[in-house]
């Protein structure tokens, strides 16, 4: 009997649900669990599977947005050493034109 009996017994059409959604079989079409392979006592450890994987993802997003922010600061890095290359090539063309125009 799907979603009768409370929020407990509703646990497990969500884990089927879960299943589903991972899978991509219908749960209409999907065997029907075996309760004897899950007890009860394991619910509390599900829950913290659940809380650690969403743990895990608000720690994946904020290593996104780090590297992220960390990619532009490397690019503005590499056109700061650009324009330092730039300018070192210029002095080392006027120095020369300068040891030019001495020899002249």
């Amino acid at each position: 009997m799907r979603g009768v009996g409370g929020p407990l017994l509703c646990i497990s059409d969500l884990l089927n649900d879960v299943a589903e959604e991972t899978s991509g079989v219908p749960h209409d079409h999907a065997p029907p669990p075996d309760d004897s392979k899950l007890p009860q006592s394991d619910i509390p450890k599900l829950f913290q599977l659940c809380s650690a994987l969403e743990t895990a993802n608000k720690l994946v997003d904020s290593s996104n947005s780090s590297i992220t922010s960390l990619s532009e600061k490397v690019g503005e890095l590499e056109r700061i050493v650009n324009r330092r290359d730039s300018a070192i090539t210029a002095a080392k063309e006027i120095q020369g034109s300068l040891k030019l125009d001495d020899q002249l």
